[in-house]
């Protein structure tokens, strides 16, 4: 098996970023009735606007990572991992790479969401050290807030 590897986006892997954030979600779209909002992002934009990343093995992209800065504070957009890589540490590499990522641009924390039906996901943000801050509708989703203060 090959090695991953990170390296930043570029617009040409918009179409295969869209691609595996669809795949990665569509199962999402019966438990909480409409598409997760991932699935609905122009990729295009995404990639120009936002610090994305993309985990690669040899060519194929199989996890993506999405962040914007805020000042003090990273942003962590949208963590999705290609449905059959799924099982093989991809999303930890993601979101330890996250935390690598914000610490090199001064971000004393990373505030995230998600949609409250994906409790799975809530748990893996827990055991990773976030801490649920509040919980919200916004954009018409109702979203679990999380934050995790970095130690220098």
């Amino acid at each position: 098996m090959k090695l991953l590897s990170m390296r930043r986006a570029t617009i040409e892997d918009a179409g295969a970023i869209s691609t595996l954030v669809i795949d990665a979600y569509k199962p999402y779209i019966a438990r909480i009735g409409q598409k997760p909002a991932p699935m609905l992002d122009d990729y295009r934009n995404v990639v120009v606007e936002n610090d994305v990343f993309v985990a690669t093995r040899g060519t194929e992209i199989v996890g993506v990572l999405v962040m914007v800065e805020e000042g003090a504070v990273l942003l962590l957009v949208n963590v999705a991992v290609a449905p059959r890589q799924k099982g093989q540490g991809i999303g930890k590499m993601l979101m330890a790479f996250c935390e690598e990522h914000a610490r090199a641009v001064g971000s004393q924390a990373i505030r995230l969401y998600t949609h409250e039906l994906m409790i799975e996901n809530v748990e893996i943000y827990r055991k990773l050290g976030y801490r649920e801050t509040h919980r919200a509708i916004e954009d018409g989703f109702p979203r679990v807030f999380m934050r995790k203060v970095l130690v220098a």
